[in-house]
């Protein structure tokens, strides 16, 4: 019988403690299912400024089953994970962090459902270990929201831990969006796919590197990329306001003309006028964030540069 592939792609940015951990671990999973895959390490490092290339490049050097790619600078988190993707050659191939929050012992899991069928085997988390009330809040409102907003169901718990098939893979590829939202890439394809259960652990070493801001922005990206819901609800919102502003005309010059009521003073003029003025503004910036993300498009800049690798390249181009 055919021994499979299985590629572990892991992006790692400032991770050099971690590094020598992951290693350790995937050695032990290369034991675990090697009677039925050859299992393979892909490192990402996307543009660390710590010793995280070092540690990677010694990991390579040390194992037959490590490869590393290294970026010029930090493209981030989705453009690391696509530089992976671009270069993997593989049956299956698993996205994980290097962190070590997500078990690397979990993908033996993913990679025995995948072997029942599924294109895609999805690690969803059962408990989060070490993570806030807010975080866990914001996660949860998160994927609510983006239930509401999107038409692609992108199951509730998940991350970017998980377990493809070549040609998810290879369908991946073609999509080259700059502001890339991988997580809701897979559900779009539609393939078949099913989850696995697990505890998510504190974070090995370091500290992690999604900010708020970062993790904002990333949400940002995730509803502009699958809906154009914000501009819906710029038009309805157009329509409630010019029916109010209707409305209170008719009445204001029903008021006039047939009663000797008046309307005193400027107040209220004042705050319609900064309402409509707020809200104008907000809706400008929304179209103004869709503009500027076909503007990045229409540039066809590449997703990322490569600065030094040891891995061969199935993918045409960055």
């Amino acid at each position: 019988m055919k021994q499979d592939i299985l590629q572990i792609i892991v992006p790692v940015f400032n991770e050099q403690e971690c590094v020598p951990e992951f290693v350790r671990r995937a050695a032990v999973l290369r034991d675990r299912v090697k009677a039925d895959a050859d299992v393979r390490v892909l490192f990402i490092n996307d543009g660390s400024t710590d010793s995280t290339a070092e540690a990677v490049a010694a990991a390579s050097a040390e194992h037959s089953f490590i490869r590393h790619i290294g970026l010029t600078r930090n493209f981030g988190h989705q453009a690391a994970l696509t530089a992976g993707l671009d270069h993997a050659d593989a049956d299956y191939v698993a996205l994980i962090d290097g962190d070590l929050q997500d078990p690397p012992e979990v993908i033996a899991e993913l990679y025995s459902k995948a072997r029942e069928g599924y294109d895609v085997v999805y690690a969803t988390r059962r408990t989060r270990a070490g993570e806030t009330w807010f975080k866990l809040a914001s996660a949860r409102f998160f994927y609510w929201a983006l239930g509401k907003l999107c038409g692609v169901r992108i199951p509730p718990g998940t991350g970017d831990f998980r377990l493809l098939s070549r040609r998810v893979v290879k369908t991946l590829r073609e999509m080259r969006e700059q502001h890339r939202f991988i997580r809701g890439l897979v559900p779009w394809t539609g393939f078949r796919s099913c989850p696995v259960l697990y505890d998510r652990d504190f974070r090995y070493a370091g500290e992690t590197k999604f900010s708020l801001g970062r993790m904002t922005a990333f949400a940002l990206d995730a509803v502009l990329s699958f809906s154009f819901a914000p501009l819906r609800i710029a038009v309805f919102l157009g329509f409630g306001i010019l029916a109010v502003a209707t409305l209170c005309g008719l009445v204001l010059l029903y008021l006039r003309l047939f009663t000797d009521m008046t309307v005193p003073g400027i107040t209220a003029v004042l705050l319609l006028v900064l309402l409509l003025g707020g809200i104008q503004i907000v809706m400008t910036g929304v179209v103004g964030e869709y503009i500027g993300r076909l503007f990045e498009q229409s540039k066809r800049r590449p997703l990322y540069v490569v600065d030094s690798s040891d891995a061969d390249s199935p993918c045409a181009g960055a």
